[in-house]
């Protein structure tokens, strides 16, 4: 299909505005009608298909802010979508009708951080769906080429969204460095904590151990990969030489616990979002044993390595979507997890 070229106004035929879920407050999203920016010569104009709800978004929704980020004015939700061009800048190559995943971060691309290509790390830079930065929630966004992740055949669209997620969780194994026959504790089974899990077994873990406090989710840990599994509310940890662990809950308690299973030269990776400071690190302990402490934010790179293990099935991107709601019912969706806690991934569509 030829791409439709655009100058910085407005073709006849595309949508000069869209419907958008816009956050004004906590507790406070409304369905508006939004003007669409004019593509820049190397913008693509995107007609969303899918929209996964994160964490963060149902924090914003909650409590108007997430960790220390503010909502200060209103701002269109939303981080993880999918969808298909309609329309592309004079610069842009991508043809019109590619279905496409959108990599949300927009760093800058030119510091000596964002050159080194660990661009997740920018700090200049900003993300779709942090406000003040509108999101992905709409019908129609307007975005980078450079954001724009191909998806292939075996990837609809409609669910191409969950491909965001899964790159937190190639990410979280590859800054873990996971290696074959490692033995690997996630603690946290929410879907970061679930791809993790089949991200770990992907890269060949012998063992894969996954805590949480959820019966429901700790079921869907055992489909997903985990060869064992521990509610930490009915039984102690007692694990002890894991090679691994991977904090996807965000629980200091968990961190705490999980770091004092690991064997000497182990690694310990926060993915999970937690407080801004945490006390009662076993500092001593990690140091005896030079445990190495190490986070993850986002990802760098990781988009295609995501696409090809969903591709693949090797990660099962469709099991893990356990609600799906229109655009009209968004702020359904933000609460879904917590009003039926057996909830995995929730996906918007379009």
């Amino acid at each position: 299909m030829t791409t439709q070229t655009l100058n910085t106004s407005h073709a006849a035929g595309l949508p000069a505005g869209t419907e958008a879920a816009v956050l004004h407050g906590a507790r406070d999203l409304r369905i508006e009608h939004r003007p669409l920016k004019s593509l820049g010569a190397n913008d693509v104009l995107v007609e969303m298909r899918s929209g996964g709800i994160c964490g963060s978004d149902m924090h914003y929704y909650a409590d108007g802010r997430n960790g220390t980020n503010e909502l200060r004015q209103p701002t269109v939700l939303g981080h993880e979508g999918a969808g298909v061009v309609i329309a592309a800048g004079t610069a842009a190559s991508i043809a019109a009708g590619t279905a496409v995943v959108i990599e949300p971060a927009l760093p800058c691309r030119t510091c000596p951080t964002c050159l080194s290509g660990r661009y997740n790390l920018c700090p200049a830079g900003t993300c779709f769906g942090s406000p003040p930065t509108d999101g992905l929630f709409a019908r129609h966004v307007v975005v980078p080429e450079a954001a724009l992740h191909e998806l292939p055949g075996s990837i609809p669209a409609e669910i191409g969204a969950a491909i965001e997620p899964l790159a937190v969780a190639v990410w979280a194994v590859q800054r873990a460095q996971v290696q074959a026959g490692h033995r690997v504790l996630i603690t946290g089974a929410g879907p970061i904590g679930l791809m993790v899990a089949q991200v770990a077994a992907a890269r060949g873990a012998s063992e894969i151990v996954v805590t949480d406090v959820n019966d429901d989710r700790l079921a869907a840990a055992a489909k997903f990969g985990a060869t064992r599994t521990v509610n930490t509310v009915a039984t102690p940890l007692d694990l002890k030489g894991m090679d691994r662990l991977i904090e996807c809950s965000g629980n200091a308690h968990a961190l705490h616990d999980g770091i004092l299973t690991l064997a000497p030269a182990a690694r310990a990776t926060v993915v999970g979002q937690g407080r801004p400071t945490v006390d009662g690190i076993p500092l001593g302990f990690l140091q005896r044993y030079e445990i190495d402490l190490v986070t993850a934010f986002r990802y760098a790179n990781a988009f295609p390595a995501a696409i090809a293990l969903a591709s693949a099935g090797t990660v099962d991107l469709r099991s893990i979507i356990t609600g799906k709601y229109p655009l009209a019912a968004a702020a359904e969706a933000l609460t879904a997890p917590v009003t039926d806690p057996t909830n995995l991934k929730i996906i918007i569509t379009y």
